[in-house]
């Protein structure tokens, strides 16, 4: 049995975690899989969007797979420090493509960091959250003691982070780590219908958006309204007059439609 599953739903790509006898834990070779794939997607024209998500009910990821870091403790400063084919956290921020993460069950540590990672995060009522580095004694590599505080709050952080407690579906929506809460049943068709409104959108926009979106997301807010409006500047000025138009149709008739 493969450790990731990859689907095609029209232009959008289903990537699986599928260690549901493990919580979906993050081997090597699960981690290698997931980065390899999704650099490959985002290089793969004929796919505009990507979801991750994880193999049954129970859990998204449960983060680093404990037995191989008990054989191997090494294996944590490797991780860290991998290349974009071999860290999943890496591959996911570079993606040029939009991910949405469809978090089926539980999100901890490392499969919490995971999620951070994506664009868009969808939740079903059964996703919990915990970041359990305190516990366990290990400083977080992949991003999340930054990320946390600046999506809820240093505060709401803080009390994740040095607890250890898990928050459930609908606190992490009240709180702004997750976009929404479906019920289970509903979790893949809110997001692939979310991934194929995401994909009327021409890609390559898609791309300068999330780009222009993520590196502003690094800069002071004077920098990046700069950096925003020089991008565009050069950006508009070479859209034509006809293709704004037709596209400014379109945008109309969809909110007709809706």
């Amino acid at each position: 049995m493969s450790e990731l599953d990859i689907e095609r739903h029209g232009a959008t790509a289903v990537v699986t975690l599928n260690r549901p006898q493990a919580m979906n834990a993050l081997s090597q070779s699960l981690m290698r899989a997931i980065a390899r794939n999704v650099s490959a997607l985002g290089r793969d024209d004929g796919v505009r969007v990507i979801i991750l998500t994880g193999a049954g009910d129970r859990a998204f990821s449960a983060g680093l797979d404990l037995k191989e870091l008990g054989a191997d403790a090494s294996i944590l400063g490797a991780v860290d420090d991998a290349s974009i084919e071999e860290n999943p956290v890496k591959a996911i921020e570079t993606c040029p493509k939009p991910v949405i993460a469809a978090i089926n069950g539980v999100a901890i540590t490392g499969g919490f960091e995971l999620a951070l990672a994506c664009d868009v995060l969808i939740a079903s009522t059964s996703a919990r959250f915990a970041d359990t580095h305190g516990r366990v004694g290990v400083i977080p590599g992949w991003g999340l003691s930054q990320k946390l505080p600046r999506l809820i709050g240093v505060y709401r952080a803080k009390e994740i982070s040095f607890t250890g407690n898990f928050i459930d579906a609908r606190t992490a929506c009240d709180w702004g780590l997750v976009n929404r809460v479906v019920e289970p049943g509903e979790l893949m068709p809110v997001a692939l219908k979310l991934a194929a409104e995401m994909a009327q959108v021409s890609a390559g926009f898609l791309r300068d958006y999330k780009r222009l979106i993520d590196d502003g997301f690094d800069l002071p807010y004077g920098e990046a309204m700069a950096l925003e409006q020089d991008r565009s500047r050069r950006y508009n000025s070479a859209v034509p007059a006809a293709e704004l138009e037709a596209r400014r149709a379109d945008v109309q008739a969809r909110g007709r439609s809706q």
